[in-house]
């Protein structure tokens, strides 16, 4: 199975403790510098929607979020257009460049801390990965290798995502804090 339009959560640790307004005017100010490897095009307000988006930047090949689903606030990255390599390759891109901008939003908004022991990781294709045990099973292998050499061991518990009618995807807690810094600094 060859995963596309992966998206990594990466959560707020605690509660957000700063004005959701405040991601807009950064948010911006990221598209007016282009800052990110993708193209960045606009950011949508939705913070008026209860546990939805939050703050949008739209982008070409990936959306970023300051997201709020299910009442609980994390940096949101959406990859929307194919990425090449392995599944593997494909994940730790999309962990990696939701790290950065975590790594970013931390500096330039003090008081906002990210996780250094949880994130999710979904696949935001619903027909290419339905959420079964079977393509639970299919990725596994894919799961274990991404964190393995993300982190550098293999200490992590994953939950897959249960419920049929949402997307295929798992919560990822790590056993030792990471350097979310050295993971947002590595190489793709």
């Amino acid at each position: 199975m060859e995963l596309q339009h992966v998206n990594v959560k990466i959560f707020v640790d605690g509660d957000l403790s700063i004005d959701p307004a405040q991601f807009i005017n950064v948010f911006h100010s990221w598209t007016a510098e282009q800052s990110c490897e993708e193209l960045l095009i606009d950011v949508a307000d939705y913070r008026h929607v209860p546990a939805g988006p939050g703050v949008v930047l739209v982008g070409l090949q990936a959306d970023y979020a300051m997201d709020d689903a299910e009442h609980r606030w994390g940096l949101l990255y959406n990859r929307k257009a194919a990425a090449e390599g392995s599944n593997a390759d494909r994940l730790i891109q999309a962990f990696r460049a939701a790290a950065k901008a975590c790594e970013r939003l931390e500096a330039e908004l003090p008081g906002l801390t990210f996780s250094r022991q949880e994130f999710q990781i979904f696949v935001n294709d619903r027909a290419l990965a339905p959420n079964r045990p079977e393509t639970l099973a299919a990725c596994q292998t894919d799961l274990t290798t991404f964190l393995e050499s993300l982190l550098g061991h293999g200490e992590a518990t994953i939950t897959a995502e249960s419920d049929p009618r949402r997307r295929f995807g798992v919560l990822v807690h790590t056993q030792r804090p990471f350097d979310l810094a050295a993971l947002a600094g590595a190489a793709t």
